[in-house]
């Protein structure tokens, strides 16, 4: 992605949610999710709530509050996979498949491309703010100990660089923000730690495939990581939302994403 014409031509409402962020975290968020959405021009599924105001309601339905399966969503299977997650509810995952791609042509073991593969979930059905953390803990009780760390920490190291892995920090960073902005202090205490962690070189892989992963004509398919998923992403017999995990309730939440109560 070219992107010094990116954030020329970004549109007046992408440039309203960046400029109104209140962090320097919020607002990196705010613009990796607007790149993210230029590569699908047309979302076929919508996020955690409708960003253009809720469409036209469907005919006959006039129910005050809406509980239960939204017929302008897809109907998600009774027992969903991640696989599924990504096919009817991740509004934009080319972010993600690019990345995790990136990974595995790099040929980097299944843990840093699962990794990869999932660091900005949070952002395409959840939350977009400390998505790291919210992503972390949404995968934690299906992933290994180490990809849920190297997610979680991501957040944090994105914004320093590191010459020992080619990583600089991010030009749309400096040209959007400024080059005289400060990650908040939480942030440089949490770079400071993980870069003594065991894990950090699992984590600081995320970035280095995450800055180019925004390449606009890359078609990669979920399914091409069946295999990679398969072996490293523990699959509740239940489906994802209904086995009584401790984030069974976030991942119900993105199944019906716009229920009343």
């Amino acid at each position: 992605m070219d992107r010094r014409k990116f954030l020329n031509n970004m549109s007046v409402a992408a440039a309203a949610s960046i400029a109104g962020a209140t962090t320097l975290s919020a607002k990196a968020d705010a613009l990796e999710d607007e790149m993210a959405r230029q590569l699908e021009k047309r979302r076929g599924k919508p996020g955690l709530c409708y960003i253009d105001g809720r469409p036209e309601r469907i005919p006959g339905d006039e129910r005050a509050g809406l509980m239960g399966t939204d017929p302008l969503l897809p109907r998600m299977p009774d027992k969903p996979t991640l696989t599924d997650f990504f096919n009817h509810r991740f509004g934009s995952a080319s972010h993600l498949l690019q990345s995790a791609k990136l990974a595995m042509d790099g040929g980097e073991d299944e843990k840093i491309v699962l990794a990869c593969l999932l660091h900005d979930i949070s952002v395409y059905s959840l939350l977009r703010t400390d998505h790291g953390y919210w992503g972390a803990q949404l995968i934690a009780p299906y992933v290994d100990e180490e990809i849920r760390w190297a997610i979680e920490k991501h957040q944090a190291l994105r914004f320093f660089p590191d010459k020992d892995f080619d990583y600089e920090y991010p030009e749309a960073y400096i040209e959007y923000f400024g080059a005289d902005y400060k990650p908040e202090p939480y942030i440089v205490h949490e770079h400071k730690e993980a870069k003594k962690h065991k894990w950090y070189r699992t984590s600081r892989l995320i970035t280095v495939n995450d800055l180019y992963s925004f390449e606009k004509g890359v078609e990669v398919a979920i399914e091409d990581f069946t295999d990679v998923i398969g072996r490293n992403f523990k699959q509740p017999k239940e489906g994802l939302g209904f086995d009584g995990s401790k984030t069974a309730h976030m991942w119900r939440t993105i199944i019906w994403p716009n229920n009343y109560l």
